[in-house]
């Protein structure tokens, strides 16, 4: 009888690792989620040692007189209109594009996931109160909620990450609420409220775990949207103010010399393109790997 009970907990703590290594597994098959992975790492790489990669100062003049400089194998990017080293500044502009939207859409999730799941798990007064509240949010088109927002909370990086995050608030409530109704009902939490556990117990220990794969998805995905969204805001002048660098600022000052510079705003723009993809391939390879119909 202790044998079998040894067996059963081995079995009970082997569990969660085994369907752990099927994730990693199907993801690691995934072509379209390693491709993503692949950008990811580059944009991650750029960000963190950007700095010591950049062969010069992003915000100094490295040759006035050679402004509106051709990508060359000392300058690949070429130099803009101030003569600043394009790679240089696309370096540092990672750093800028992945730190707000990594605050932002954090921001977003503990707020969108708390709320949408008191909203699924409470009485039908609460659930109406909160949703509604996120339906005024989603009347909302996505860029023009976030310039009202700027407009109440002023220019900066700061700021554009606190915009961006009450944009994607509403996202993550309705994810959660949506997969809450789902298993509030189930055995497992039955039994936890049998028990006697708190319903923040219950809502913590037992409900989150297993609503988790749909929301960090959308984590996913929420982050190329995310790092659209502050390219445009400092595309239009709110998000990072000169003399920083950021891919939306490198592509608005690159639109007024295309036809004598045409790199000052294709190199930016690549690089917005390649970030929003990685992260867009990233989240369709978990989807598809945490997808529990795949599970075998």
């Amino acid at each position: 009888m202790a044998k079998s009970n040894t067996a059963t907990l081995e079995t009970e703590e082997t569990r969660p690792i085994g369907l752990l290594e099927g994730v990693v597994r199907r993801f690691v098959r995934n072509p379209v989620g390693m491709v993503g992975l692949v950008f990811i790492t580059i944009l991650v790489i750029a960000a963190v040692f950007g700095p010591i990669i950049a062969p010069y100062n992003p915000t100094a003049m490295v040759a006035f007189d050679a402004r509106f400089a051709p990508p060359t194998l000392e300058h690949p990017f070429g130099l803009d209109e101030l003569g600043r080293d394009q790679f240089s500044r696309i370096l540092h502009g990672a750093r800028v594009s992945l730190q707000v939207g990594v605050i932002s859409v954090t921001l977003a999730t503990l707020i969108g996931t708390t709320l949408g799941m008191i909203a699924g798990y409470g009485n039908r007064i609460v659930d109406e109160v909160i949703m509604r509240s996120m339906d005024v949010l989603f009347a909302f088109p996505t860029i023009l909620l976030a310039i009202a927002v700027m407009a109440i909370l002023g220019r900066g990086v700061t700021n554009a990450m606190i915009a961006i995050g009450v944009v994607y608030i509403p996202i993550f409530a309705r994810i959660a609420r949506g997969e809450v109704l789902t298993v509030k009902n189930e055995e497992f939490v039955e039994a936890a409220r049998a028990l006697g556990a708190s319903d923040a117990a219950i809502l913590w220990r037992h409900i989150l775990p297993n609503i988790l794969a749909p929301i960090i998805v959308e984590i996913s995905l929420s982050l190329s949207f995310a790092i659209l969204a502050e390219a445009a805001l400092s595309f239009f002048n709110l998000g990072t103010q000169p003399p920083d660098p950021s891919w939306g600022r490198m592509l608005s000052e690159g639109r007024a010399y295309i036809n004598q510079s045409a790199w000052m705003g294709i190199f930016p723009g690549l690089a917005i393109m390649f970030t929003v993809m990685g992260f867009n391939f990233l989240g369709d390879g978990l989807r598809d790997s945490l997808d529990p119909k795949q599970n075998r």
